[in-house]
């Protein structure tokens, strides 16, 4: 058994692959600290973070602050005697908690450092048209993911991948690199390398409404990058002109054509089994769409039930 002590935080599905690696192997993992139970659906039943509900399994203990700097909090992470903090996907902590224990707190972040550093980098990535991206390990400071680097880890990110599935590629690779990080800091061997600052550093901005609309006149690749860089969370959307109906539409998956023609800008065509827009330099055709308040379906589907006016367009 490692004299490790660790205290794991982190709460989404993307944290439960580093923790469930750690625990596989031996680690002791002395405290969990994820987010408070939510109110989520209809019935606003509490919902427990994916880490919370891996950890119960595990029989781990469980922190769920709502203020990490909680005086009754501080006393109760103190007690857990940890020398070694590990942070996936969570929030960002302040000093009194990250320089607890004596080994230090590192995180996982899903870039390649110092890009990407921010809420949703696995999503600005693709919608960047990155075509690699990776993880990265490294002691956090006062900032937002800028302390010191210990290990990177490239991937490829393939032509038609979607942020779903990078999401689960990244994932996987990062719960490796951590296992690599705790064996340099366990063995004494942990070489710090300190992140670039350069101008041209891209950002990860956090998602928000206005950021996932779709503008129609931008290119053909632009617009293909946004969709499949926002699938299937939080989704791109547009609104949908049909006729006296004004929609607001999320707009899953798609491919592209690239094609002359003379259509307007955001003009739907639809034959008995395609839907597709025109932007400047071709055609996104939508392969699954989301109508407010239904789920997400294929457009055969669609088609099937829903009708288009002749001059339905997106905007």
């Amino acid at each position: 058994m490692s004299e490790l002590r660790i205290v794991f935080m982190g709460t989404p599905d993307f944290a439960v692959a580093t923790l469930k690696a750690l625990v596989e192997n031996n680690y002791n993992i002395v405290g969990v600290i994820t987010a408070p139970d939510r109110p989520a659906g209809r019935g606003r039943k509490l919902n427990e973070s994916a880490v919370k509900v891996y950890a119960k399994s595990k029989g781990l203990t469980i922190l769920q602050p709502t203020n990490l700097k909680n005086e009754e909090f501080l006393k109760a992470l103190k007690a857990l005697h940890a020398n070694l903090q590990i942070v996936v996907a969570f929030r960002m902590l302040p000093k009194v908690v990250w320089q607890m224990p004596d080994k230090g707190t590192f995180n996982l972040h899903a870039s390649l450092l110092p890009n990407y550093r921010g809420a949703a980098p696995i999503n600005w990535a693709i919608i960047n048209g990155e075509t690699k991206t990776g993880v990265s390990t490294f002691f956090i400071d006062e900032k937002i993911d800028t302390g010191d680097m210990i290990l990177q880890e490239e991937s490829e990110i393939l032509p038609e991948e979607d942020a779903g599935s990078l999401h689960d590629k990244l994932m996987a690779i990062g719960s490796q690199l951590v296992l690599k990080t705790v064996s340099l800091i366990e063995m004494g061997q942990v070489e710090t390398i300190p992140q670039r600052e350069t101008k041209d550093i891209k950002t990860a901005y956090k998602l928000n409404k206005g950021n996932c609309k779709i503008n129609w006149k931008q290119s053909l690749d632009h617009i293909y990058n946004l969709i499949r860089g926002l699938s299937p969370y939080p989704a791109a959307w547009s609104q949908l002109i049909n006729g006296e109906e004004k929609l607001d539409v999320k707009i899953m998956k798609v491919e592209k054509e690239l094609i002359n023609h003379s259509l307007p800008v955001g003009k739907i065509v639809t034959t008995k089994k395609q839907l597709k827009v025109a932007v400047t330099n071709g055609y996104i055709i939508i392969k699954e769409i989301k109508l407010p308040g239904k789920r997400a379906m294929d457009v055969k589907s669609l088609l099937n039930g829903y009708s288009f006016d002749e001059n339905a367009k997106m905007l």
